[in-house]
């Protein structure tokens, strides 16, 4: 306990996200759907990332939603916001997507034109990467992630296991492993992440994996079978669906 002669330890600031979009518009349907997913809760939305090109045309933003607890079990915790400006007609237009882990934000925001140097994290928000496999894994994800769809996802923010698991399915025909897990767990008392993946031939043996994660009874990750001279397809295939599950 601090002494009565003691200054009291600086409160940390969380920053707020601006769009900059004063005096800008968009016809009605961009307007609403803008301000009814990310303009309304903009107090709540905390920039763990965020880029803008020099004209101010184009910016990308990881956010952290913090009224996503308060929602429907699992949700995704962070969004993925892509916003872009006509400076001479002060429009603007967007695009957006919730997104369970920031490596798959930060992937959706570089293959729609940001840059992959400028949407760090924020290394005073948030837990650090514990280890070298972390990192890797991360920044792996960040460059691929258009070579995987997401088919479930599930965030818990419980205090005693903070922890999110994703099953994602490969999208080259001729992956060994097509169906993956990436499992991110936060240490509270140490306060880091380790962010892992495991691989698995069928859909529902990933999505049971996932279930059993959840309460407790997962047994390790099984190893990702490389894949064999894949070659990057064309088309998009459709993530698997998710089954009727655990609600939390």
């Amino acid at each position: 306990m601090l002494s009565p002669t003691e200054p009291a330890p600086p409160r940390k600031v969380i920053p707020q996200v601006d769009f900059e979009l004063d005096d800008f518009d968009a016809d009605e349907e961009v307007y609403l759907d803008f301000y009814r997913k990310v303009g309304v809760p903009e107090d709540m939305l905390v920039p763990l990332a965020e880029h803008h090109t020099p004209d101010g045309v184009n910016s990308y933003y990881v956010l952290f939603d913090r009224t996503a607890t308060w929602g429907h079990p699992g949700m995704p915790h962070l969004i993925a916001v892509y916003l872009q400006r006509d400076q001479e007609k002060r429009t603007f237009s967007y695009e957006q997507a919730p997104m369970p882990l920031p490596a798959m934000a930060q992937s959706w925001l570089i293959h729609r034109g940001c840059p992959p140097g400028a949407i760090g994290l924020n290394p005073e928000l948030g837990p650090p990467s514990a280890d070298e496999a972390t990192r890797a894994l991360e920044q792996r994800l960040a460059g691929e992630g258009d070579h995987y769809a997401m088919g479930y996802s599930y965030t818990c923010d419980d205090p005693d296991d903070m922890v999110t698991v994703v099953a994602l399915r490969a999208l080259g025909e001729r992956a060994l492993s097509p169906y993956r897990v990436v499992v991110e767990e936060v240490d509270p008392s140490a306060w880091t992440r380790t962010l892992r993946e495991g691989g698995f031939a069928t859909v529902e043996d990933a999505l049971q994996w996932c279930d059993d994660r959840l309460t407790g009874e997962a047994g390790a990750l099984p190893p990702v079978r490389p894949a064999a001279g894949v070659s990057r397809p064309t088309g998009v295939a459709k993530a698997p669906p998710r089954p009727p599950g655990r609600s939390r």
